[in-house]
Parts: structure tokens; sequence; C-alpha cells
């Protein structure tokens, strides 16, 4: 009885935190707000269910709106849909095929500069719904047509929609970094970005503001565009499984490496818990954005922000997050009215606050102390995804990592050091390679001719044939005219033959 109550509550304090999250991402996602709301409660009542991770919240998450935002503007939500529905089917395979393991592997510094140009796109993109304009045709347009959207839409001061718009939008967020900075304790389960869109709905309805506003249809299911069986055709066009793959690969990660931070922010809290089976978490993620396609919702990730907060709220078991996903529908079933006090600024304002946290800079320094291979990797994922896509700059990070790699494990190193008595030492150090070999055969020729070498293997990690064979003739030759050569050759051929 005292779990219960424990998730009893967690539920209420993650229903408060995804409520606005699921209202925003749709908004920035060019969809109908219901859309996010339906995958907030799928992903509560369905993946909560099915989940690998316990303790872990899905729903829309702000790291796929990039992605989202150009696959809806492109295909339409319909299509989106179908997309939605191959990803989800992409997933629950890739779950029962025990692929949950290596998701983890990503690099971080592809991560974490995955996260940040997307923190970057949503800022840019945001700031021009938070000013009651629409947003661009790509990240690069944003951020030039700030200026333009600044004085010619804020300024001058006269009262304009997208003045007051613009007002809200700081009203909100000066609400929510007051309010997470010196909020109660007796009130600390109020979120900052509820309390943001409450002083912003307070304000406009105050005020009587002509902006925008959500509009929430009576039919939780009437703006949405399922796919029909007339979509189905376009599944002969490769660019739909090309752009499925994306969506299921970004989401699987993201979703994989917030499970994995639950399991690390429980097990700091002393709690014993079960830690997060990867692939079952997958499968449950392919379930639920299969069920979200089917209805032309938003895809669903694990969500660290929800996650964290059901963590710290106390939560037991996965009763928690399955509840949270009741709460979301009730509040659209009963009252979806309320949610249309709400501007569509202040949910813009939300999201610019979300964007600035992905960019985190403390990722930086992290990185930083392995290195400045990493860092570049890093910036490099970042620029490719705000100049072209999501896709190519995670494809460059992946690339350039994978550059690094073999870079790292052709190193081979060479030393040769010779004494006065004649005798030669020539210690190797990596992996000889192919791709050294030129390298081995100069230091060899240096070697005096009828001098006597001795060949250290130890630090060795591999040895291919081609350098095998090298260091075999090169031996023969070498004694054919009187030199000699020591090494543990049964022992060699052996390690990097068999």
């Amino acid at each position: 009885m005292q779990t219960l109550s424990k998730d009893l509550l967690a539920s209420f304090v993650v229903f408060l935190v995804a409520l606005p999250l699921c209202l925003s991402v749709a908004v920035a996602s060019g969809v109908p707000p219901e859309a996010g709301l339906i995958t907030g409660i799928v992903g509560g009542l369905v993946v909560g269910s099915l989940s690998g991770s316990p303790l872990q919240v899905s729903g829309p998450a702000a790291g796929l709106v990039v992605l989202v935002f150009d696959l809806k503007s492109e295909h339409g939500i319909a299509s989106l849909g179908l997309i939605l529905i191959l990803a989800g089917l992409m997933q629950a395979a890739m779950g029962l095929l025990r692929a949950g393991e290596w998701f983890r592997a990503i690099s971080p510094a592809v991560v974490y500069g995955m996260l940040a140009g997307i923190g970057i796109l949503i800022m840019v993109g945001q700031f021009h719904v938070a000013v009651d304009d629409s947003p661009k045709g790509s990240g690069i347009k944003n951020i030039v047509s700030i200026p333009e959207a600044i004085f010619n839409g804020i300024f001058p001061i006269d009262g304009s929609p997208h003045e007051m718009a613009a007002l809200l939008g700081l009203l909100t967020m000066a609400v929510i970094l007051l309010w997470n900075t010196y909020r109660p304790d007796s009130l600390k389960f109020l979120p900052g970005p509820l309390m943001g869109l409450l002083a912003a709905a307070i304000a406009s309805y105050f005020y009587k503001l002509e902006i925008k506003h959500v509009v929430v249809p009576d039919n939780l299911l009437g703006n949405l565009a399922p796919p029909s069986l007339a979509t189905l055709g376009e599944l002969k066009h490769m660019k739909y499984w090309a752009e499925a793959a994306a969506l299921a690969f970004i989401a699987s990660a993201e979703t994989l490496l917030s499970a994995a931070a639950v399991d690390k922010m429980v097990a700091a809290t002393g709690r014993r818990h079960l830690r997060t089976k990867y692939d079952r978490e997958l499968v449950a993620q392919g379930a639920g954005n299969l069920i979200c396609g089917a209805f032309g919702a938003l895809p669903m990730t694990g969500v660290i922000v929800r996650s964290s907060a059901n963590v710290q709220a106390g939560a037991q078991t996965r009763a928690s997050a399955i509840m949270h996903g009741g709460w979301l529908l009730v509040t659209v079933l009963l009252i979806p009215h309320v949610l249309e006090r709400i501007p569509t600024s202040a949910l813009a304002a939300v999201l610019v606050l979300t964007g600035w946290k992905l960019v985190n800079i403390e990722h930086i320094k992290k990185l930083r102390e392995y290195g400045w291979i990493p860092v570049t990797i890093y910036f490099s994922t970042l620029i490719g995804i705000v100049a072209f896509d999501l896709l190519t700059g995670v494809l460059i990070g992946i690339g350039l990592t994978l550059t690094k790699m073999v870079f790292k494990a052709s190193r081979l190193g060479i030393k040769l050091v010779s004494h006065h008595s004649g005798r030669s030492d020539l210690y190797l150090e990596g992996s000889a390679t192919f791709i050294r070999l030129p390298f081995l055969a100069d230091t060899l020729d240096k070697v005096p001719a009828t001098g006597e070498l001795h060949i250290h293997f130890e630090k060795l990690v591999y040895l291919d044939h081609s350098c095998l064979d090298l260091i075999q003739e090169w031996r023969s030759a070498h004694e054919a005219n009187g030199g000699k050569v020591l090494v543990d050759w049964p022992r060699l051929v052996e390690r990097y033959t068999r």
C-alpha cells in the first residue's frame, strides 16, 4: 500500500511535467496539440506497461522536433504516420534481435553534439513562434531571420500582437527560472514549466490579448490524419524506409541513453531496483511508436526530464509511469478547453529553455578531458545538424568517430635503437597493418647489412599477414647477407596467424 501511495504521488508530479511538454513539442513539430497528448498517453499506458526500464517515462521528445517538423513539412501528417509505423517495427525488430546494448556504444561526442545541434535548432525555431510568427524552412534561415523578426515584429513598441506574444514568452521564461530557483520545499512537486504556462495564461486572459492560443478540438482524434490505404503506395519509395530508419535510430539512441541515466539516478539514491533490460525497452518503444503512427500522433522516446522527475518524486514501480498516462487521458477527456487558455508563445518559451538545456556546456568540458578529437567530433556533428539536417549531422559524427577508430587501430610505434657493438633493437608497439607497412620497411632498411637485429613485439597488439611476410622475407634476405635476426618466431607466428 505504501508503494502504491508513492507511485500515485510520483505519477501526478510526472503528469504536471509532461502536460506542458506534450503540448509544446506538438506545436513546435507543426502538428495539432492533441498529437502530443496522444503520444504522452500511449507512452504512459502502453510503453509504461511493457517497458524494460520500469521508472523511465516515455512521451513526445524535444530531441525529435526538428526531424518530425521536416518530415511533416515534406510529406504531410498521414505519411508521417506511415514513417512512424515503419520506425516502430524497426525498433521492435532491433529489440528482438538483441541490438539494444549496441546503442550504448555510440560515441558520447556524437550524442552530445546531436543534442546540442537539436537544442540550437529548437531555440532559433521557437524564437519565431514566441513572437507569434512561423518558423522558417531550415535552421540557417531561422538564424538569419531573427534580426528581421525583432526589428520588424517586436519593434517599434506599439502594442502589436507580435510584441504582446514576445512579452508573454519572456514572462513565461522569467517565471520558470525564478520558480526553479526560489520555489519553497512544500511546493517542489510543481514544475517550473507548469507555473510559467499558468502565469502566461492568466496574463493573457486578464488583459484579453489577441494572440495565438492552443486549439484543442472536442474530439481528441478530430484533427489527426492517420495513414490511409492510399499512403501504403509510398512504401515503394526507398526514401521513406531511409527516413524511418533514421527516426528509429535516433529515437532508440535517445531512449536507451535516458534509460542508462535513470539507472544511475536510482543507484545514487541507494534504492534497489530492476536495472534496464535494453532489448525489452526497444520492443516497448517500437510498440508505442507503432500505435502512435496508426493514430497519426507524434513519435516517442524515453524522456530524461520526465524520468528524472519520476525518480526524484519517489516512484517505486512502473505503476507511476502508467498512471501518468491515465492523468493525461482524464485531462483531455474532461477539461480540454482549459488547455485553450495557454498562449502558443508561452509553449515556445518552454521549448527555448528546453533547447538551452540540450546545449550543455558541461558536455564540452567533459569531452575535453579526453583530448581535442572528441570535441572536434562534437562540433562537427552540431554544425552538420544546424547547417544541413539531423541525419546528415549524425552521419558526419559517426563517420568521424569511425575514422578516429581506424586511425587509432592502425597506429604503429616503430623505434630502432642502434648500439656501438653492431647490435640493433627494433621495438614495435600498437597495430602493424598494411597501412604502416611502408614505414616498417623503411625502418628495416636502416639496419646495417651484416648487423644483429633483435625484434621486440611484446607491446604489439595486432600484426597482419602483410607485415608478417615483410618481416620474414627481410629476415631471410638479411641472414643470407651474413646478418643475424633474433625474435621468438614460434610465438610470433602462433600469436598472429591462428
